[in-house]
């Protein structure tokens, strides 16, 4: 595997900002890997950070480079602050950087398949929110996403106002609920309109702060026809479970085979 730590400008944010990517190498003497390539352009794993986190995270606290050695796949793991993947009120294009700039300037960059099957999105807590975020809002780009202890229900949270977060500033004064900030209206949209439908995993632990976010996007789920692969076990919000549930919807991803 080939790690980079990228620094680039975005004309959308108006500023510098960083993604981590790993891509796949085919190896035949390294020791202790077993490194796959599927071809000229890579499948690709958009792996989203949480709350209090950065684009480094999932490597200084998973083994993810490890973990997606051998499936030929590349990850894209970008910077977006605290920011919930959105347009804020106040402050940046999130949205629009993750959705439309970040593909386009990743793929100038490295050599990333374009095709909807060979991309997918995964996050945790925050990131779980900007994964189904961006699997329901565009299903014609995404093939499969996965939420690990996703903040699912944020009209709710917001609603509650239990939170150091001030949510006024990423997603102003009224309330989401109803709009491409909800995910629970977004899963109605995306279930109620033509062309293609994304796969879905979610997972939470029985013990994490949002466990009731996660059952209500289920039992939302459970009430369209789009596919949902729903896990839970004991665990908490923390990288010990996040580290093995990562590995989980690896095997999960509806990659393709390696040559």
């Amino acid at each position: 595997m080939a790690l980079f730590q990228c620094n680039f400008y975005s004309e959308v944010l108006g500023l510098s900002t960083s993604m981590t990517v790993i891509l796949p190498q085919q190896t035949r003497t390294q020791i202790g890997m077993n490194n796959n390539k599927l071809g000229d352009k890579h499948p690709t794993l958009y792996l989203l950070h949480g709350l209090t986190d950065d684009d480094s995270v999932w490597l200084r606290r998973t083994s993810i480079e490890r973990y997606v050695a051998e499936l030929g796949i590349a990850v894209v793991m970008p910077q977006v602050h605290l920011s919930f993947y959105t347009d804020m009120a106040q402050g940046n294009r999130y949205w629009t950087f993750i959705n439309e700039e970040l593909p386009e300037i990743a793929r100038s960059f490295f050599p990333l398949s374009e095709a909807r099957e060979d991309n997918y999105v995964a996050g945790l807590s925050m990131g779980g929110y900007g994964a189904m975020k961006l699997a329901l809002r565009r299903p014609d780009q995404y093939a499969a996403a996965a939420s690990l202890s996703g903040a699912l229900d944020m009209a709710n949270h917001i609603q509650m106002n239990n939170s150091p977060v001030n949510y006024t500033h990423i997603f102003g004064d009224k309330d989401i609920r109803g709009t491409d900030n909800d995910i629970l209206h977004l899963l109605q949209q995306c279930d109620q309109a033509d062309g293609p439908k994304p796969l879905l995993y979610q997972c939470c632990g029985t013990e994490d702060f949002l466990y009731e976010d996660n059952q209500t996007f289920r039992d939302a789920c459970a009430r369209t026809d789009l596919n949902l692969t729903y896990e839970e076990e004991l665990g908490g919000h923390d990288w010990g479970y996040w580290d093995t549930k990562i590995q989980d919807v690896l095997k999960w991803l509806p990659l393709r085979k390696p040559l």
